[in-house]
């Protein structure tokens, strides 16, 4: 289980974007692509056969894991998290949890 998933609201810890907040689109091994962070623009040629449309494009570019932290919503404030076992109706489930302050993540 990774600590980051899709979904997540994050805040960027280190880098040209640092202190900008938005959501993971995608993960990529040991990178995330989150919405509105690290916009680079892109020159693209059309191609009529596939559709494409040239011009200049803005895309957002992955980000190494380790430079964002996710976004806890108690405090508002970028935490660490954790992963514990928790037993719930005889099945041994793995969590996510702020290290902060010990709440469980999107229970």
């Amino acid at each position: 289980m990774n600590k980051i998933v899709k979904g997540d609201q994050v805040v960027v810890i280190a880098g040209k974007d640092k202190g900008k907040r938005g959501q993971v689109i995608r993960v990529l091994g040991g990178k995330v692509i989150v919405s509105g962070v690290n916009a680079v623009k892109r020159h693209q040629k059309s191609n009529p056969m596939r559709g494409v449309e040239g011009g200049i494009i803005v895309k957002e570019m992955p980000l190494d894991i380790s430079n964002v932290a996710i976004l806890n919503p108690e405090t508002n404030k970028a935490d660490r998290v954790g992963i514990k076992l928790i037993e719930t109706e005889g099945k041994i489930k793995r969590v996510r949890f702020f290290k902060s302050n010990g709440s469980i993540i999107g229970a």
